[in-house]
């Protein structure tokens, strides 16, 4: 069982993304996805910078991000087929929900860049944590869009960066174990 509710040990040792394209509705709403944000930023956070955002795109303005996503791919491969396109217009509309999380360094700060981008992706972290708990299913996505200037030009500005696009929804289908690594591949016991 993925996502088991029946306490927080029991979350975490279960949880399990889904998949964007196969979240469907119901989803949540938007107190729900205000209750998300907050959550998420329930992070570390050394020294109270808050050096991260969450932009919410609705399901009126889904269109408008395709336009945005589209235009950002054609500027840099104006040779683009149907599929291609396709694709974008796809990604744009998956899942009832969407949030985009930005990682918004302090450069006025003393804290070091590194630690503000950990601090964004533990939000991001939180952010599906929450939507777990309260019984969706959700995506972390970045593609090339992530890395895109006009696309984050979009939602801010530099020195800014998209740390991902987080789909929100009920899963459609079941929930399919991933591939993980080996605990004795990534602890090990330090020995001086």
């Amino acid at each position: 069982m993925f996502n088991d509710l029946s306490s927080p040990l029991a979350l975490l040792r279960t949880r399990r993304s889904g998949k964007p394209r196969d979240l469907a509705g119901p989803g949540p709403s938007d107190a729900q996805l205000q209750d998300m944000c907050a959550i998420a930023c329930r992070t570390p956070d050394h020294g109270k910078l808050a050096p991260w955002r969450f932009v919410i795109v609705g399901a009126d303005q889904r269109d408008a991000f395709a336009e945005v996503l589209r235009a950002a791919y054609l500027a840099e491969r104006p040779e683009a087929k149907r599929l291609e396109l396709e694709s974008i217009e796809q990604f744009a509309h998956q899942a009832p929900a969407l949030v985009v999380a930005l990682s918004s360094p302090r450069t006025d700060s003393q804290i070091p860049l590194w630690e503000q981008e950990l601090s964004a992706g533990a939000a991001c972290m939180n952010l599906l944590h929450a939507a777990h708990a309260m019984g969706f299913a959700g995506g972390w996505l970045t593609t090339w869009a992530a890395f895109d200037d006009q696309v984050r030009d979009a939602f801010g500005a530099a020195p800014e960066r998209i740390a991902g696009f987080i789909f929100i929804g009920t899963p459609s289908r079941p929930l399919e174990e991933r591939p993980r690594p080996d605990l004795a591949d990534t602890v090990t016991h330090w020995r001086p």
